[in-house]
């Protein structure tokens, strides 16, 4: 043998070592080997012989599985979107195999591991003869076959090769082959290779698919699919999960597109990352980026109010901490750390998952070893450096459980809306000051497929509808997406004292020529047992424009004081487009100089008053949304819009203020009036000064707005004041 053929037959001796090495890392001893490991297994069955939650979360859902099995299997051909029959049939379908795959290991029943066995068969002969989705979007780079999207192929790919693990050993080796070959590997090439430009994606689409075909390669022992699911189809690292872990999240954990995507895109993240420590621990992946995914995980946690999630950009207001896919995430960061706070969270989500992880959850719970969880005031920064603006959420007990959020925050991909310097206002479990969220009905498939409606192009998504200012009636960036991921807003500062939480953010790239500029604050005002939001935005422009800034509230318009000249007889849009041509108009004033004030009243029992600084110039308009809606797709809600016309410069300063309560079952009503007497707006140098009287009692708050928070020295209609922090609050009358 020549030395050349020699050194031939060494290399491939040494490759074939390498891939069974390889091979051997991937492929575990026996299954299950994702989320669920066989020693998993062993702990959960010696449970359930006792008592307890988990015990009590095993009976409930072998009931429920119970039922189901006993019904025929149905595997139909697709031919409905989002929340037809067979969409809902197919996702209820591969819920069902991975619950039915968990009962079965827990129990050792083989009608359960057969159940699943039978439902795959029928799978495995279907999925052959399907072409893509009818339903799926003309041109679309994505379409699935089993459904009108690749996210859902790829959501029932991450659920179904667990449930396959699980019944992995109770399988002939025929039944096996005819799964595998027939089924869950064209799937997941179908997924991977046949849709690169989902996988390859750094969005929560591709976080799904190279789950869901990560997972795949774990079970099916093809480490080439987890190398490829980590680091991309070509293994580049422009791609794969690895790098969705660098861009997708701030170093703080905040999802780029919002808190509703992010506990979306948790699921996928926490399950494949679970997997990978059940099989490859040396990876440390929940170490990466300094424990980027725990903090995610918290960081959803934290960006809710009374139980639902900041309903910005493309969200649907019903979704919160209860989900299951925060449910999985809570259980897997205990698991990870024996926080108690994340058992105070479990406790409220009241779901116990039959995983390990879920197990120790449900015996820490039965122990009451469960902590207060504590929701912060807290600047979340954005982009996966954190430097492209961020989310502020600003919280205080004083006066009832309050927040504000404040979004100096990047566009959102996609799902982002043109809201840049928007606010949102929370009081007692209520939305008072509203984000619109989606417009989309999310799996009614009668109302447009379930998909997102044509409104949430030509209103949801526009400035208008939003709670910032709107220049010439023109949305942010045009309404150009690619634009507004290119340009964010910087967040100046943020603190939070025993005086509040203060932040500022501004923009200068929104608006060609035009600088927009806010601060909101959040004050305590401890000795009325009250709480303020101050809202100061500085439009600063280089010709003169139309300046809109308006409000969107929920509830039921009390009074103003001031004249209304309200459209009683005929209405019509106040716009033709960016949003404007879906306003009624149903009335409008122009408030003479001095205080206008707006009150209104929300479904918690209580009233609100936004109280504006006027100079006489400014128009509100009183708006309802529903013009140039023939299908009846959007909420008929309220809002008022203040506007400048002709104007280089404009500060709108105002005060929102909760007050009073109304209980109609007790027949009383208290406070239905503002409280608000005085309100003055000054600068000194870096200082923002308002002088606000709030029931006969006079307060200045003080901002520091400079680079740097330096101790400030300063007078004040002839008193000397301190101010050692951003934000500072004086009761004038003892001074």
């Amino acid at each position: 043998m020549n030395l050349f053929k020699r050194n031939t037959h060494i290399q491939a001796a040494i490759l074939a070592l390498f891939s069974l090495l390889l091979s051997s890392v991937v492929s575990a001893a026996s299954h299950p080997n994702l989320v669920i490991t066989v020693d998993d297994v062993k702990l959960m069955r010696q449970a359930i012989k006792g008592e307890g939650q988990f015990t009590a979360a095993y009976k409930n859902l072998k009931t429920q599985v119970d039922e189901q099995i006993m019904q025929p299997i149905t595997v139909p051909v697709p031919k409905d979107g989002g929340g037809g029959y067979t969409h809902e049939r197919h996702k209820k379908n591969y819920q069902l195999m991975y619950n039915a795959g968990i009962i079965y290991q827990l129990s050792q029943d083989d009608k359960y591991a057969n159940y699943v066995r039978d439902m795959l068969l029928e799978y495995a002969e279907l999925y052959p003869t399907l072409g893509l989705h009818p339903k799926r979007k003309m041109n679309s780079q994505n379409p699935g076959k089993f459904f009108w999207q690749s996210l859902n192929e790829a959501m029932w790919l991450v659920y179904t090769i667990q449930a396959y693990d699980l019944i992995h050993d109770s399988l002939n080796d025929e039944n096996k082959k005819v799964i595998e070959d027939d089924l869950l590997r064209p799937v997941s090439l179908f997924t991977s290779v046949g849709q690169p430009s989902t996988f390859n994606k750094v969005h929560n689409h591709g976080t799904w698919a190279t789950a869901g075909v990560g997972m795949a390669g774990y079970v099916l022992d093809e480490p080439e699919w987890v190398e490829k699911s980590l680091y991309d189809l070509n293994k580049s690292g422009k791609g794969g999960f690895i790098k969705q872990l660098e861009m997708l999240f701030s170093p703080q954990g905040y999802y780029n597109e919002g808190p509703y995507y992010q506990r979306f895109a948790l699921l996928p993240f926490v399950t494949f990352a679970k997997t990978i420590e059940n099989n490859e621990p040396q990876r440390k992946i929940f170490d990466y980026r300094d424990g980027i995914l725990l903090k995610a995980i918290d960081t959803t946690i934290q960006l809710s109010y009374n139980g639902l999630f900041f309903p910005i950009n493309d969200a649907i207001k019903s979704k919160g901490i209860d989900t299951i896919e925060l449910v999985q995430g809570v259980t897997a960061a205990y698991g990870l750390t024996n926080d108690a706070g994340y058992l105070d969270i479990a406790k409220y989500q009241d779901q116990v998952v039959l995983t390990g992880d879920g197990l120790k959850v449900a015996q820490a719970l039965d122990d009451k070893n469960e902590a207060p969880y504590i929701f912060k005031s807290v600047a979340f920064g954005d982009g996966n450096d954190g430097e492209q603006g961020a989310l502020v959420v600003m919280r205080t007990k004083v006066g009832g459980d309050q927040a504000l959020l404040f979004k100096p925050a990047a566009q959102g991909l996609g799902h982002g809306h043109f809201d840049k310097l928007t606010w949102q206002f929370y009081d007692h479990g209520n939305e008072i000051v509203s984000d619109y969220g989606a417009a989309r009905f999310l799996n009614v498939e009668a109302k447009y497929g379930g998909r997102y409606l044509p409104e949430n192009e030509t209103y949801a998504k526009h400035t208008v509808a939003h709670n910032t200012v709107v220049v010439d009636e023109t949305s942010h960036f045009n309404a150009n997406v690619e634009v507004g991921n290119n340009n964010y807003p910087k967040l100046n500062f943020f603190e939070t004292n025993e005086f509040g939480t203060v932040a500022s953010g501004e923009i200068t790239t929104a608006y060609k020529g035009i600088a927009l500029k806010r601060i909101l604050a959040l004050v305590n005002l401890p000795e009325l047992e009250s709480t303020v939001a101050l809202d100061v935005f500085d439009v600063d422009a280089n010709k003169a424009h139309q300046f809109d800034l308006p409000l969107h509230y929920i509830g039921q318009l009390i009074d103003t004081n001031f004249s209304l000249r309200a459209n009683t007889k005929q209405l019509k849009a106040l716009g033709e487009s960016n949003g404007y041509q879906h306003l009624w108009l149903k009335g409008q004033a122009t408030p003479e100089k001095g205080l206008a004030k707006v009150t209104w009243l929300n479904d918690n029992g209580r009233f609100y008053t936004q109280t504006s600084l006027v100079n006489g110039d400014e128009l509100f308009l009183f708006t309802q949304i529903g013009a140039n809606d023939p299908n009846f797709n959007l909420r008929n809600e309220n809002g008022f819009i203040r506007r400048v016309e002709g104007q280089k410069q404009h500060t709108f300063v105002s005060v929102l203020e909760p007050h009073g309560e109304y209980n109609p079952s007790k027949e009383y009503t208290l406070e239905a009036v503002s409280r608000v007497s005085e309100l003055t707006y000054s600068t000194q140098g870096d200082l923002i000064l308002v002088e606000l009287n709030v029931k006969n009692t006079p307060y200045l708050v003080a901002i520091n707005k400079s680079q740097s928070a330096a101790k400030n020295d300063f007078t004040f209609k002839n008193k000397s004041f301190t101010l050692s922090d951003r934000l500072g609050v004086y009761a004038l009358k003892n001074n």
